[in-house]
């Protein structure tokens, strides 16, 4: 198995969780952004040096998956910051009373997202072996994560303005996951070999038709404006799953390929 140095990758492309600004009470303590995940373009040429053409090869192959999973992680981090962004602006409307359970619910749903955070940095630095268990840890932490999300709503009642509010902002995080990894795997398909390109270039066109078939089916309960908080999470989790699919189908296309001579 080839490990590739924190040197080696210096030159891919660092990704934001996201591009919204956020207010002092949900920023990551103690984690720079150039210090929290970085993927996109990967020079295989700079990281092997003169290591065989084989070599080559099976550092992509071992490459894709390690995108397949930061991307996976990214998403669910985006859709934190979305979820938390759209309580914020909550906390700040609120009146006394229910402005303690909006700031309790703000401070227990920062800790989940910074705990996923750190977790996901410590893991960005370990081989692909390592991701499966670590993957099955960050569910977890994801799922705590929706499940306050959805408790929040059910006890508070009608609060459809407010799930609206949250509904609009995650759908948006969304589809901002969506066009980042189809433009990080447009990047990265441009580097491989000629005889691949069909499949490639299938996967990227199934990727972006998957993409917008997901946002169409949001957009249509953004405009009804009355659903349950279990409806739109169960929208959100069916275009979740989606993406998951395809940014798998996606990368897996790119496993055994060789770069462009």
């Amino acid at each position: 198995m080839i490990v590739l140095s924190k040197s080696a990758l210096r030159g891919w492309t660092r990704v934001r969780t996201t591009s919204r600004k956020r207010p002092s009470s949900s920023r990551r303590p103690n984690i720079r952004d150039d210090e929290v995940i970085e993927t996109g373009q990967y020079d295989p040429a700079k990281a092997l040096g003169s290591s065989s053409r084989k070599q080559m090869e099976t550092a992509m192959s071992q490459q894709s998956s390690m995108h397949f999973y930061l991307n996976w992680a990214k998403e669910r981090i985006d859709e934190m910051d979305a979820a938390l962004a759209s309580f914020e602006v909550k906390a700040g409307q609120a009146k006394a009373e229910s402005k303690v359970k909006t700031d309790r619910l703000l401070s227990d749903l920062t800790t989940r997202r910074d705990a996923f955070q750190a977790m996901l940095k410590t893991q960005a630095e370990a081989g692909e072996a390592a991701w499966t268990e670590a993957k099955a840890d960050l569910e977890k932490q994801w799922a705590g994560f929706e499940a306050q999300v959805k408790t929040y709503f059910e006890d508070a009642g009608k609060q459809f303005e407010q799930q609206q509010a949250t509904f609009k902002d995650v759908a948006a995080a969304q589809a901002k996951a969506w066009r980042e990894a189809a433009d990080k795997f447009r990047d990265a398909a441009g580097k491989v070999a000629s005889a691949r390109t069909v499949d490639v270039d299938a996967a990227l066109k199934q990727m972006k038709s998957d993409a917008s078939e997901a946002e169409a089916r949001l957009q249509k309960l953004k405009q009804a404006g009355s659903e349950s908080w279990s409806v739109l999470s169960a929208a959100l989790a069916e275009s979740r799953k989606a993406f998951d699919q395809a940014n798998q189908a996606a990368w897996d296309a790119l496993k055994g390929a060789g770069p462009k001579s």
